[in-house]
């Protein structure tokens, strides 16, 4: 009996190998990357074998001993590579100004020399503690908390605490807050517009239904590039919604309705509607036609019956598509990219400019490894919140 059942599993999970192959590929094995890089920088520590051994024994108190500034002069000369070479400037100079002219004059002497060579006499700087400090700190370890910290607008100071940055040194925290600002009220209006258009759905039958979620997922049809470009052109100071309020009189100029929050919250909002309509649609569907009836039977007005006994039935739904649209417009970047101005974008175009624009692919991992963690936050508080609602009273 047992070899039938083992022949079975092996054929399930000979069944399931595609799914996990495609999983771990491309969902596992990206986001450990990802975490990975935001807590881990050893760039310093590969580029500086020698220096990270030496200044393991350094007490700070005073200049690296000779044979301590032999070895990193050891690992400069062996360092033949430019694109490490620049890494290492990279992560240097991000800690301290002034290491990248000084990396490139110190290299360019060693390359021009045999032997010991005096540091001080290169650069005067090389006689000043905080730069080796700066690379003593850099190579005694491949884990640092640095960029979760810098994600948040924090650092540590010499003592090695916590504090909070400089004003005006990093704005991550703004860009957060701006995040989650704009993603709630995004949420809000999928829900105002939402929640009437599912009822309207729920509660008629044939061709009529059909029409109103064939309106509701066309938009799913469509790219979002496209979908976003068709409200660039309709919320210009010469596009439709405005030469529809100039026609009827009701403006003498144009409304701003590009390059701000409320075009961003437009845009988005329509984009991202569907998924609060169909969460909320396929939980009122199946809540029994008699109820609102026998509430009026029983005196209660429209408004009564719908508060005490349709919105508290369909809030399931609307938890579900809050849940949905809120996390998915965390992640937006072309729609605040396009309609929004300076102000207005997302922290993914942080992230984007992270891994672009300043190949620093640990800040990038870092801020996405924010994101990631109030997803699974916003996730956990939605699975306790249905699991109590299962439960008996």
């Amino acid at each position: 009996m047992r070899r039938p059942n083992v022949v079975q599993r092996l054929r399930s999970l000979l069944l399931l190998a595609p799914l996990l192959a495609f999983m771990i590929c491309f969902f596992v094995a990206p986001l450990v990357t990802m975490m990975t890089s935001a807590v881990s920088d050893p760039v310093a520590t590969n580029a500086l074998p020698r220096t990270a051994r030496a200044l393991a024994r350094w007490d700070r108190t005073a200049l690296p001993a000779a044979a301590q500034q032999a070895a990193f002069v050891a690992d400069i000369r062996a360092l033949t590579n430019d694109e490490q070479f620049g890494d290492l400037v990279r992560r240097l100079n991000s800690t301290q100004s002034g290491f990248r002219s000084l990396l490139g004059k110190t290299r360019r002497a060693l390359g021009a020399s045999d032997g010991d060579v005096d540091l001080a006499a290169i650069d005067p700087r090389w006689s000043e503690n905080s730069y080796w400090a700066t690379i003593s700190d850099a190579v005694a370890s491949s884990w640092t908390d640095k960029n979760m910290l810098a994600a948040v607008d924090l650092e540590r100071n010499a003592a090695g605490d916590v504090v909070a940055m400089p004003e005006g040194a990093s704005a991550n925290r703004l860009i957060l807050i701006r995040t989650f600002v704009t993603s709630a009220t995004v949420t809000i209006a999928c829900i105002a517009i939402g929640l009437p258009f599912a009822m309207v759905a729920a509660s008629v039958q044939g061709w009529r239904r059909q029409l109103l979620l064939g309106a509701v997922l066309l938009p799913l049809w469509t790219s979002l590039l496209v979908r976003t470009a068709a409200w660039y052109i309709v919320l210009q100071d010469n596009g439709l919604i405005n030469a529809t309020l100039k026609s009827l009189g009701i403006i003498s100029g144009p409304l701003p309705l590009m390059f701000n929050r409320l075009g961003v919250v437009i845009a988005m909002t329509h984009v991202l509607l569907p998924f609060m309509v169909l969460p909320i649609f396929s939980v009122l569907i199946a809540i029994p036609r008699n109820l609102m009836p026998a509430a009026a039977s029983l005196g209660a007005p429209p408004l009564r019956a719908f508060l005490h006994v349709l919105l508290p039935l369909s809030m399931r739904g609307v938890v579900s598509g809050s849940l949905l649209v809120f996390m998915a417009a965390l992640g937006y970047y072309i729609t605040p990219a396009l309609i929004g101005g300076a102000n207005d974008q997302m922290i993914s175009s942080v992230i984007a400019y992270y891994a672009t624009a300043a190949a620093n692919w640990s800040m990038a991992g870092a801020l996405g490894l924010v994101l990631l963690a109030m997803t699974i936050l916003l996730y956990a508080v939605y699975i306790r919140l249905a699991s109590d609602e299962g439960q008996p009273a």
